[in-house]
């Protein structure tokens, strides 16, 4: 399976799709409501089949609901399902219920096996309309569910989910592992002595952020001005999130190439969230580990992820010895035992690198450095 993303032509007939997307919305805010009601009424949860028969007689009276196809609302009945079920499963963790949405905030609706048919080129018929789409690359595969995504701008986008028989791309073997540790200063420090440093793409853009930002406060409420204002604040926004991901696909592809494994500490983001907050987003670790798995499972490359409570920082690479107490602020330490000098990060990724391949049971793969024992 992968997911391909096409960006739709500015026409005039795209305020269909926009409607549909409100109804969608309005739709998902019924049922929400359904849910509720009948959690008050029974005390028990309403089953996901009988709230889609139940929308589904209520399409056949209002027309207005029928302008979104009936794939689309039983796939917004299924999602609550997945919502409600994963609430129940860890309430505890702090997982929340689905709550109702603002309908000009609502982002999409999905087609499943009907509702769309595609004409050759680069057009696509939805319902009853036929759309053109910037046709990037070749849709090869059998095509399982289509998305129209609408995003803060008004722009819409066609996202489709595609069974491509699971090929894998070019293997590049180079017998070869690695462990990396993640930092504040420099974003990845590998086991091999490489560092790698971050661009904090929103940091070079914080200046002209606080200055788009406060245009927006400054314009009158429900007004023309107000509204493009917003629509600039949110461009510098896009454009941050895009450059980021393309640095992080560009990374990953580097990453996967040079190396056969890949070991990782396992990250408490929340916690380092609430420790140093919009530094963490701007590095976005977590952001970068999804592409990266990606990434490797295309490759068949693996990505190896040992316990974050691990010592990696307070183990010494040389012999082993691990430290009662390590200061954050110390980046370099002298080991009692070997008398070894450690470069913090440095010798972090190089224990995440014996860790991980102790966790695999390592072979005949090559380290990045030398093997140490613990």
């Amino acid at each position: 399976m992968k997911t391909l993303k096409f960006k739709l032509y500015e026409h005039k007939r795209n305020k269909y799709l926009k409607r549909s997307i409100n109804v969608a919305g309005v739709i998902y805010n019924h049922c929400i409501a359904l849910h509720k009601r009948y959690y008050r009424m029974f005390g028990k949860h309403l089953n996901c089949a009988k709230l889609q028969s139940h929308i589904a007689k209520l399409r056949k009276r209002n027309s207005f609901w029928q302008s979104v196809g009936s794939q689309a609302v039983q796939d917004i009945c299924q999602r609550i399902e997945k919502a409600y079920q994963l609430f129940f499963k860890h309430n505890k963790k702090g997982v929340r219920p689905p709550g109702f949405k603002k309908v000009k905030k609502y982002k999409s609706f999905t087609l499943k096996q009907a509702g769309y048919k595609f004409l050759g080129g680069n057009r696509v018929k939805i319902g009853s309309r036929v759309y053109q789409f910037w046709k990037s690359r070749e849709i090869e595969g059998t095509v399982k569910t289509l998305t129209i995504k609408r995003t803060p701008l008004g722009e819409l986008f066609m996202v489709l989910v595609v069974d491509d028989g699971g090929i894998p791309e070019v293997e590049i073997k180079t017998g070869k592992i690695a462990g990396f540790d993640f930092g504040l200063k420099t974003f990845l420090t590998c086991s091999d002595g490489t560092k790698i440093e971050s661009p904090q793409f929103f940091k070079q853009s914080l200046n002209a952020i606080k200055k788009a930002s406060k245009q927006h406060s400054k314009k009158l409420k429900a007004s023309s001005n107000r509204e493009r204002a917003r629509k600039n604040l949110v461009r510098k926004h896009e454009d941050i999130s895009n450059c980021r991901r393309d640095w992080f696909w560009n990374l990953a592809h580097e990453l996967t190439d040079k190396f056969d494994i890949l070991c990782f500490e396992t990250l408490n983001l929340k916690g380092m969230q609430r420790l140093w907050g919009r530094k963490i987003s701007d590095l976005a670790f977590g952001e970068f580990l999804q592409i990266l798995e990606w990434v490797a499972k295309k490759k068949n490359k693996l990505v190896v992820f040992i316990n974050q409570w691990y010592p990696s920082s307070k183990t010494c690479a040389s012999c082993g010895h691990v430290l009662e107490e390590l200061d954050l602020s110390m980046r370099e330490w002298r080991c009692p035992y070997c008398q070894s000098v450690n470069a913090r990060d440095e010798n972090a990724s190089q224990v995440i690198e014996m860790v991980g391949a102790s966790t695999i049971g390592l072979g005949d793969v090559s380290r990045a450095t030398p093997a140490i024992a613990v």
